[in-house]
């Protein structure tokens, strides 16, 4: 009986995380705004940067963990290749500020990095963390602040975010 009870409960919050991952923010959609701290400690108000850049929203687990080390250090390598298109990659997560300080400096990271500790611009993206496995969402928007393509990369390598990123980029030229 109780594996039974068991098997259904993790049925449920299996469902549950089927059903939260498609409330997911979609093409289409505005960005949401947010003020989050940035790695230095100082506000970022993303809507200070809408118009001035395409934004490539990526929000990833948790600092130095093998998934987030080649997820962002993805977007590192490739970060000429973004700057020429016109895109501010922004990497969110529920780290400390002290800790994205860290984690920036040892991966010599060229992009901001935003503390995200109650997981509230997590909820405004409609992102969630899964049960067993944390939602690894990436979200491009144009000038206009529409949001214009999304990735859910979830039990992918975390390296290949930037190449979906930019290959959409090269092939879609968002305005």
């Amino acid at each position: 009986m109780k594996q039974v009870k068991m098997l259904l409960t993790l049925a449920l919050l299996f469902a549950a995380n089927v059903i939260y991952a498609q409330s997911s923010l979609k093409a289409g959609d505005k960005l949401p705004l947010f003020v989050l701290k940035d790695q230095d400690g100082n506000d970022f108000v993303v809507s200070e940067y809408i118009g001035k850049h395409k934004l490539v929203i990526f929000f990833y687990h948790k600092d130095d963990s093998e998934m987030a080390v080649k997820e962002v250090c993805g977007f590192r390598d490739s970060y000429p290749d973004f700057k020429a298109a016109n895109a501010m990659i922004i990497g969110i997560g529920n780290g400390s500020v002290e800790s994205h300080k860290a984690f920036r400096k040892q991966h010599n990271l060229p992009y901001v990095l935003l503390s995200d500790p109650q997981n509230d611009a997590l909820r405004l993206f409609g992102s969630k963390t899964g049960f067993f496995h944390d939602m690894r969402d990436t979200f491009i928007t144009d000038l206009g602040g529409n949001i214009t393509y999304t990735y859910r990369g979830h039990f992918k390598k975390g390296e290949i975010y930037s190449e979906k990123v930019l290959s959409y980029l090269r092939t879609d030229g968002v305005n």
